[in-house]
């Protein structure tokens, strides 16, 4: 290689890469997703900083006061919304956000988004617009809602009631996703892309549930119920009403097709479902 090209690569990785020099925040960091991204960053060498209420300094989306310290010589961020960017009030605060953080000097703004829903699209407009380098991850839902989220405790008492009938969903596993949003954001090459995560197969809930039995040696089963019924066992369970709504976007089958983004930014296969109820399945978290 001439002195030429190597000066023309080294150029070419540098321009690729966002400075490293500057701390990333990672919205949602203790969660599920945010703090895979945070622990990836770090095992890098990278500096990171954890936005959440009980973080120091703390960062808390209904409370702007909170963002500029937050946000204070931060490069990069990873914007996890909480309760769901669809909800009202997501746009606009993410918009708000996104601005804010611009005008801080944080341009690298990855977002972390959900497939099929239109209202998170408009809230992925709101962030669009703000002028920053942006990234969208539109993820399929995550293995982990099986256990570390509202599905865990349907897994440990052996029956999930939801209103999805056969539809299909390619369910993926956050450790992929959190592997993407790490090269999106140390890798400039990835602005102003949408990528769309999922996982290698489509599974019902009859399927998921197949798999977790397999996985633990006990049946779980999946009860198939209408969404007038659901609505009515969240109310008994204490359970947010709102997972009825996202659980309509599986029903109505607007995501049952595969997508590539976890190979196409990672060059492997995304992981299976069956591998990761094996492995949780040894850690306990579904034993009874």
């Amino acid at each position: 290689m001439t002195v030429e090209a190597a000066k023309a690569v080294g150029a070419a990785e540098t321009a690729g890469t966002v400075e490293s020099a500057k701390p990333v925040l990672v919205i949602g960091g203790t969660g599920k997703t945010g703090r895979r991204v945070a622990e990836l960053l770090t095992a890098r060498g990278l500096p990171v900083r954890v936005g959440s209420r009980s973080a120091t300094p703390p960062f808390v989306w209904d409370d702007p006061a909170t963002w500029d310290a937050a946000l204070d010589g931060v490069g990069a961020v990873y914007v996890a919304y909480y309760p769901d960017l669809g909800m009202p009030g997501a746009a606009e605060a993410v918009g708000e956000f996104a601005h804010f953080a611009v005008g801080k000097g944080a341009r690298r703004l990855v977002l972390l988004s959900s497939r099929g829903e239109e209202g998170a699209r408009i809230t992925e407009r709101a962030l669009q617009d703000s002028g920053a380098d942006w990234t969208i991850l539109r993820a399929s839902w995550f293995f982990q809602n099986f256990s570390e989220a509202f599905f865990l405790d349907p897994v440990l008492s052996g029956e999930l009631v939801l209103p999805t009938g056969d539809a299909t969903e390619p369910f993926v596993d956050t450790r992929d996703i959190a592997e993407v949003a790490v090269a999106a954001l140390t890798d400039a090459r990835h602005a102003g892309r949408v990528h769309e995560l999922g996982g290698p197969r489509l599974l019902s809930f009859h399927d998921v549930a197949a798999e977790l039995s397999r996985a633990t040696g006990r049946e779980i089963r999946f009860t198939p119920v209408t969404d007038e019924e659901y609505r009515a066992y969240l109310a008994e369970h204490d359970q947010p009403a709102e997972l009825a709504d996202l659980l309509a976007l599986v029903a109505d089958g607007r995501n049952a097709h595969l997508v590539d983004g976890v190979r196409e930014v990672l060059g492997r296969a995304p992981r299976d479902f069956a591998d990761f109820a094996r492995e949780e399945a040894a850690t306990g978290v579904w034993a009874v």
